[in-house]
């Protein structure tokens, strides 16, 4: 009895090891194709042909992810609130106009039977918003002068720029620079940007974009209503003693245009958006179509 016993256990046992060991073997070979594919999968992102590009290729894909993220941040500030609903690239008043918005602030804290005579929020306010709008406005026409520039551009330093590197920027990334195709292009490119397009900003700062009146005539209601405020209260010898006393003052707007400030802060505002972007093309070079992308920025990839 005891003899039977132990043969049947053991025959089940050994069922038992046979089955465990097929499983195993199973479980290993699963493992062994995976890991291969999962190499080949991974040569196949991280760029195995490094070696195999050139220069001319590298060039082509810097320009082509460039001209990608120029058609992208275009569309993406061009519509209603691309500029003033952004709160890194809503463009604010001009250095001046802030400065006597401060200075108002201040005064009227301090004096505030002075508050009547600088009611002025919502100029203020007008021209941030008008000022953005037009630049919401131009940014529909920035998409052919970018890529016209693209076009244009000289890169002796493409592999550099490939790998994280911009050679103009005035100040060293530490470690690897995501934006350095962008860095580079705004270096070479911005000063001519500007003149090529303050004229487009320009035309759209005298339009009424919907709100009923321009941002060229928000800027000069505002700069008169200071002006007026000024003059009333220095020409009212009650007035003029309470501000005198007070120890502010509010100064003058003297700028008389907004063209200039409006179009460095749209171009700003565009290029920071085409950095955007090459970060994007940067994470993940292969959820683009292009297939220069894909090679160039492929090369240097790492999951």
């Amino acid at each position: 009895m005891w003899l039977l016993y132990f043969i049947n256990n053991s025959t089940n046992f050994i069922q038992i090891l046979n089955m465990k060991r097929k499983i195993y073997i199973s479980i290993i070979i699963f493992l062994s194709v995976f890991m291969i594919s999962s190499c080949e999968f991974l040569d196949d992102l991280t760029g195995a042909n490094l070696d195999e590009l050139t220069t001319e290729q590298v060039i082509q894909g810097l320009k082509t992810a460039l001209t990608i993220g120029t058609d992208s941040s275009a569309t993406s500030l061009s519509v209603v609130n691309g500029y003033y609903g952004n709160k890194l690239l809503k463009i604010p008043l001009p250095d001046e106009a802030e400065l006597v918005r401060q200075q108002v602030v201040i005064l009227v804290n301090k004096v505030p039977k002075l508050a009547s005579y600088f009611n002025l929020d919502q100029k203020f306010e007008n021209v941030v918003l008008s000022i953005n709008r037009a630049a919401e406005e131009a940014a529909k026409e920035a998409k052919p002068i970018f890529v016209d520039a693209i076009t244009g551009i000289t890169i002796d330093q493409g592999w550099d720029i490939l790998n994280g590197k911009n050679p103009l920027a005035q100040t060293k990334a530490e470690g690897f620079d995501s934006t350095a195709a962008t860095g580079y292009f705004q270096a070479v490119t911005f000063s001519p940007l500007q003149g090529l397009f303050a004229p487009k900003i320009d035309a759209q700062l005298n339009k009424n974009l919907g709100l009923g009146f321009s941002a060229n005539q928000a800027w000069a209601t505002l700069r008169n209503s200071i002006n007026s405020a000024l003059n009333t209260i220095e020409s009212n010898l009650t007035l003029n003693t309470l501000y005198q006393n007070s120890g502010y003052t509010v100064n003058r707007i003297s700028q008389e245009s907004i063209g200039e400030f409006a179009t460095e802060k749209a171009l700003n505002g565009l290029f920071y958006k085409v950095g955007e972007e090459e970060k994007k093309i940067r994470k993940n070079p292969y959820m683009w179509a292009e297939d220069i992308i894909k090679k160039v920025f492929g090369s240097v990839y790492v999951q």
